[in-house]
């Protein structure tokens, strides 16, 4: 048996969890109809393949119909659910994968006009930040049907074999029971800590009543609001306590925090730039404290933490959700001795961003994940080697060399720089987006590992790429700002890009106007408040930073905050004139013909970019399908097969921003998909 501590095997209950390795509670938003189906499926049977110990399912699945997700989760209160969740059980236990679900009511933390426009319900009419419905107070009725919903969710999950269930209760309607800042009832359920649990404790005796005292219930929990007037530290343990006194719980699942604002949430679920396990310590203590299985997850993202929090007894299974999203293979690659090739999750928060904003969770590093059926995680050797040369070793471009290796193919790949990396380089300049380096530096390890010859400093033309006798070549030459916006004075701007790489000193008034809504105008602030500037940051949009979602946001929104940065929506910059030293800046608005101006000493203009394609269209006429894409055989993952040009002697396809302007996921994605098949 290794002694490795994340390999040894952990007793819960009458269950034999292999390894101390965990996929926590997290709704993806794959669900089909709210049920978990093939896609749903594919994406928990690939990390159970790969040797994780348990797989939580939903984050959380709804038990009732008066819980309408609000992104696409699993509806537990259907019975269809069962076939559906025996089908995801069966598969993972094959693998000897252990199931378990997370059930929940959202009370306040969802909207009265989703799915059958019922209202909101929490023990108090306080509305919650981020989903902003104004709830019903809940009646003695509300909550003998809904402890009923739990007791009948908790039924069907064990008629789908699972091996347990996890009940939510941070932020979601049993926390705004237990919360004094959300529960303004009388009476058996308000008031005294004692009468604040109660909710809780009848539903666990009404599920145990259904389920029977085998089956192991747990509860994910804040064990400390850290909010005026919530649930403190010293109620969280004395909470924890009587939740082990009770006998109707198994483990406890602790976090810390509160989620009913972007801010909050985000201090949760920390993203990157954001410490790593800040709350590994906390559920630490509370294992001390009551001795009793305890399981934790957040921003737990390396091998080494997760060893730590088992080694030094902090946590008995350690979570390692949204690194699994990264790296489905972790476990496989530590029985292998294999670490240092993990796929790193860089937290960048694309998986969970994009649910809360009503998309399906992907992963900025790995476009596999959630694409399981039609783009599997594993790369599969072509029939005959070919010689792919490829243009640019920014994140697209490395991504084409690596799938084209692990094909078998001979890769060369050019570079203009003396290093790999492309605007993540620039990118990762700003200290609290370093970690998106290690999306080049695995990428370029895994090439190095598999013989992809590298030309740094090759300033590569179309008779450079012609000597090299391709048979495919990819252009991945990303692409250059585009500042040229204005209806003057568009040579008095910078781009973000000049005040992030140096090549613009930061000026001590300056105006950003940002009409791309991504990092590089925030990047840019950040630089410039750092360096004493006085900065406005201005879109002509209703949000700011419309690109970068809620949780991602929240660090840079601090910073800016702190520095006293002004924001300012619904305006665009039109134009920009000389005005002795400095410039006068004239904006306006898509709402009428309102103009205002701005006097500062630099004008940064954030427009995305352009497509640094000259050497595509000098390879064009010499390609044999003269760089069209089939898009129906890309889709269904078929080689391309284009004839335009009997004289042609390569294939040849651009990827990534030297298509257009899009983001980091799509560049990756683009060459896994076109190169998996070459």
């Amino acid at each position: 048996m290794s002694s490795d501590p994340l390999l040894q095997p952990y007793q819960l209950k009458h269950l034999t969890l292999k390894n101390r390795l965990m996929i926590t509670s997290h709704e993806p938003a794959y669900p089909e109809d709210g049920m978990p189906k093939e896609r749903y499926r594919a994406y928990h049977v690939e990390r159970a393949r790969a040797g994780v110990a348990l797989t939580m399912t939903a984050g959380s699945a709804s038990v009732a119909r008066d819980s309408p997700p609000v992104f696409n989760n699993v509806l537990a209160w259907k019975d269809e659910v069962v076939g559906w969740m025996k089908e995801l059980t069966d598969a993972c236990h094959a693998h000897d994968c252990a199931v378990m679900i997370q059930l929940t009511h959202l009370g306040r933390r969802t909207r009265w006009d989703k799915a059958d426009w019922l209202p909101v319900v929490s023990p108090s009419h306080e509305r919650e930040a981020s989903h902003k419905a104004f709830p019903k107070k809940a009646e003695d009725w509300d909550i003998a049907r809904i402890i009923e919903d739990y007791a009948d969710a908790a039924e069907r999950m064990k008629a789908a074999g699972l091996d347990g269930i996890e009940l939510q209760a941070y932020g979601h309607l049993l926390d705004q029971f237990w919360s004094p800042l959300t529960n303004e009832l009388d009476g058996p359920y308000g008031g005294s800590l004692e009468n604040r649990l109660r909710f809780t404790f009848d539903t666990l005796k009404a599920i145990r009543a259904r389920v029977g005292d085998e089956f192991i219930v747990g509860v994910r929990y804040t064990g400390d609001e850290d909010l005026p007037g919530g649930i403190t530290r010293e109620e969280g343990l004395e909470i924890s306590r009587r939740l082990k006194d009770s006998g109707k719980v198994d483990f406890l699942n602790v976090v810390k925090g509160h989620i009913d604002t972007d801010a909050g949430l985000t201090d949760v679920i920390p993203v990157q730039g954001m410490r790593s396990a800040p709350h590994l310590d906390f559920a630490g203590e509370i294992r001390a404290a009551t001795q009793f299985p305890t399981f934790h997850a957040a921003k737990i993202q390396d091998v080494a933490t997760a060893r730590h929090a088992i080694a030094e007894g902090k946590l008995d299974m350690v979570g390692m959700t949204r690194a699994h999203m990264a790296d489905p293979h972790i476990v496989a690659k530590i029985m292998r001795g294999e670490e240092e090739r993990i796929r790193p999750c860089v937290g960048a928060n694309y998986c969970l961003d994009r649910i809360y904003q009503g998309g399906m969770a992907l992963c900025l590093h790995n476009p596999s994940t959630g694409r399981e059926l039609e783009m599997p995680h594993e790369i599969t050797k072509a029939d005959a080697s070919r010689r792919v040369v490829i243009v640019g070793a920014g994140p697209a471009g490395l991504e084409a060399a690596r799938v084209a290796a692990e094909r078998g193919h001979e890769v060369i790949v050019h570079e203009a720089a003396n290093d790999p990396g492309g605007q993540v380089r620039l990118t990762a300049q700003s200290k609290r987006r370093h970690e998106m380096i290690q999306l080049i530096q695995w990428r370029f390890a895994e090439c190095e590992r598999l013989g992809v010859s590298f030309r740094f400093n090759s300033y590569a033309d179309a008779d450079t790429i012609r000597a090299e006798q391709p048979d495919v070549v990819v252009i991945a030459t990303g692409g250059l700002p585009h500042t040229e916006v204005l209806a003057a004075g568009d040579d008095l701007v910078v781009s973000s890009w000049d005040i992030l790489s140096g090549d613009a000193r930061p000026g001590s008034n300056v105006l950003i106007y940002d009409d791309a809504g991504d990092y590089a105008a925030l990047q840019a602030a950040e630089t410039l408040a750092a360096s004493g500037a006085k900065v406005e940051a201005m879109t002509r949009d209703r949000n700011f930073s419309s690109e970068v979602m809620a949780m991602s946001l929240t660090p840079s929104l601090r910073e800016l905050q702190a520095r006293d940065v002004t924001f300012t929506v619904l305006w665009k910059l039109t134009g920009v004139a000389k005005e002795g030293n400095g410039l006068v800046a004239t904006i306006g608005s898509d709402y009428g013909d309102f103009t205002r101006e701005r006097h500062v000493d630099q004008v940064v203009v954030n427009h995305g970019t352009r497509p640094l394609d000259d050497i595509y269209f000098d390879l064009r006429d010499g390609s044999s399908n003269q760089g069209e894409v089939d898009y129906e055989a890309l889709i269904a993952g078929e080689p391309q097969r284009v004839a335009r040009n009997q004289d042609g002697t390569y294939q040849l396809f651009r990827i990534g921003d030297a298509v257009a302007a899009r983001n980091t996921h799509a560049a990756i994605y683009d060459a896994l998909r076109l190169v998996r098949t070459v």
